[in-house]
């Protein structure tokens, strides 16, 4: 892609209404554009960031063995009073009316819908596990919706929800999705913690936030220090080894680590004090097992392998991918902008023409742009007539991995110059070794 011929409206100064630096790079970057309090609109370099996310988050679920589906937005309203929920869920939930003067409700989550749909379908023990999962958006209507699509009222979700015989098979499945978590942040180039979460009226022990440390995070959180020398499971990791998958869950949730509402001073006087990580922390994920909540209400039971009919137990599993993806940001940036991580960038490589409209500037840049995209790999190419300066400004702002750049004094030597933008670091290769440096897209 090129820059004179892509929508990206960087603005250059800070807008008054960001407070937190997440908001205030998406805006200037021109990933988003707000359209009115707390409903944003995301444009076309946030729409690649969000898809990358989003498609991470995909191949992480599916490995793990859940499988897609995709459920409506707007909802019957008798779904959510036959679960009881209905009444109690308060002014968060945007409730709305047909013109059959039918009770409906913008979702805010899908546990009534995903319930109706599997027992609609699933009769036997013997089609359990099952676990769906939908990448969709939601609707809360929160009272004082801030920090961009950090705390929005409309944003993408990635909720899952299993469905097992029994609470050791719930077990097994919330293990699974507790790995296939662990490793889902891992890619984006975060490391995030589990940390115990309060399991409401449903008591037990199977409920987990997954947090990123960010200085700019809104709760304070507290861990070992340990967490982050504990290796990420590889890919090879078997999501049929219930044995397996539970080894390291329990090698994930043995030291602690708890938020400021689940802190327990006692325990956190056990940990060495050369280990103690006091911090601030951001959400990314939270996962939650809720037995039979939705079932019983209902009416979700399957036929036992005793003949007897049993209430379904369920989980719920959710990841906000427009969150996460300013939760990539406050954990990854600098005075001059967002620095991010190569496997969501919107584009690999920034590839800059200090002087468009230079012969031989603009012969090695198209050489280059047609090589490297050739390849594979996903350029910006930005052959705009602005000033050297402002062009480096851009690609420090928008955060792309690496900057290729091109300018008289080096062709004129066969050079060119490669920086990382994580690092800093620049390189100069022979134009020639561009295309060796970067090669094909694994």
């Amino acid at each position: 892609m090129r820059v004179s011929r892509y929508f990206l409206p960087i603005l250059k100064e800070n807008p008054r209404e960001a407070e937190i630096v997440s908001h205030r790079l998406m805006l200037r970057a021109g990933m988003i554009r707000q359209q009115g309090a707390g409903s944003f609109s995301w444009l076309p370099l946030g729409k690649r960031v969000l898809d990358k996310v989003c498609q991470i988050i995909r191949e992480e679920q599916n490995r793990a063995g859940a499988q897609e589906i995709l459920m409506p937005t707007i909802q019957s309203a008798d779904l959510w009073i036959e679960s009881g929920r209905y009444n109690d869920y308060g002014k968060e939930m945007l409730r709305i009316r047909d013109r059959q003067d039918r009770a409906m409700l913008y979702g805010p989550t899908n546990e009534e819908m995903v319930t109706d749909i599997f027992r609609a379908y699933v009769k036997s023990y013997k089609d359990l596990p099952l676990n769906l999962y939908h990448i969709q958006w939601k609707f809360r209507d929160e009272v004082r919706p801030r920090f961009g699509v950090m705390r929005s009222r409309e944003f993408l979700m990635k909720d899952a929800y299993s469905f097992d015989l029994d609470y050791e098979g719930a077990k097994a499945a919330y293990n699974r999705m507790f790995v296939a978590y662990l490793r889902t942040f891992a890619r984006m180039g975060l490391k995030a913690i589990p940390m115990r979460a309060d399991t409401g009226p449903i008591g037990g022990d199977l409920s987990h936030e997954f947090i990123i440390l960010a200085s700019t995070g809104e709760s304070a959180v507290f861990c070992d220090s340990g967490f982050l020398e504990l290796p990420v499971p590889s890919a090879e990791i078997d999501f049929a080894n219930d044995a397996e998958i539970a080894r390291t869950v329990t090698e994930w949730t043995t030291l602690y680590a708890a938020t400021d509402e689940m802190h327990d001073e006692d325990a956190w006087s056990s940990v060495p004090q050369g280990n103690q990580l006091a911090a601030r922390g951001i959400e990314v994920g939270h996962i939650f097992h809720f037995g039979t909540k939705y079932s019983k209400p209902m009416n979700a039971k399957v036929s036992g392998p005793d003949g007897q009919e049993h209430f379904v137990s369920m989980g719920s599993y959710g990841i906000g991918p427009s969150r996460l993806t300013a939760a990539i940001i406050e954990a990854s940036h600098d005075e001059n902008g967002i620095i991010w991580p190569e496997s969501v960038a919107p584009f690999e490589l920034a590839l800059i023409n200090m002087k468009a409209g230079d012969s031989e500037c603009d012969r090695v840049c198209e050489e280059l742009y047609a090589g490297l995209t050739a390849a594979g790999r996903e350029v910006l190419y930005d052959d705009t007539d602005q000033r050297a300066g402002a062009k480096f400004a851009t690609a420090d702002l928008i955060g792309l991995p690496w900057q290729v750049i091109v300018g008289p004094r080096g062709v004129a030597v066969g050079e060119v110059e490669v920086k990382n933008r994580a690092t800093g670091e620049r390189q100069t290769l022979p134009i020639s070794a561009v295309a060796e440096r970067f090669g094909a897209k694994r």
